[in-house]
């Protein structure tokens, strides 16, 4: 009688355990990293709602948000509605001077390849004569 009792409460220990591993741990990850993201939310973002909708952040209230879906249409969503923010990417410009040295070194490299087929062309027209 003792052993099957002991059994069955290892038994059922264990199936907690695996429902915690497998169910309940990963789904509180994705809860965290959701609240995160809307948390994360700034004017300028794109993101889509749950119903799909597509648009660019306006503005952030304490508990809704304001996207622009089109030119002249805003709409108010409470923050849970908004399923993925896509962040602007906010790729500084290259400085005009960097553009510039960049620009002279691919020169240099070009003009240095063909002074080198040149040099190696007299090369051969000297050989052979």
């Amino acid at each position: 009688m003792t052993g099957s009792m002991t059994t069955t409460l290892i038994t059922f220990g264990l199936i907690i355990l695996i429902f915690y591993f497998l169910i309940i741990r990963p789904q509180k990850k994705k809860d965290k990293e959701a609240k995160a993201m809307i948390d994360s939310m700034k004017k300028g973002d794109r993101v889509v709602t749950i119903g799909g909708i597509h648009g660019t952040v306006v503005t952030v209230k304490e508990t809704t948000v304001v996207i622009k879906v089109d030119d002249n249409a805003r709409i108010e969503f409470t923050k849970g509605a908004v399923s993925t923010v896509v962040q602007k990417t906010t790729a500084k410009p290259a400085k005009k001077e960097d553009k510039v040295i960049a620009e002279d070194k691919t020169a240099e490299k070009v003009n240095t390849k063909v002074e080198d087929a040149v040099v190696t062309e007299e090369a051969k027209t000297e050989e052979t004569k």
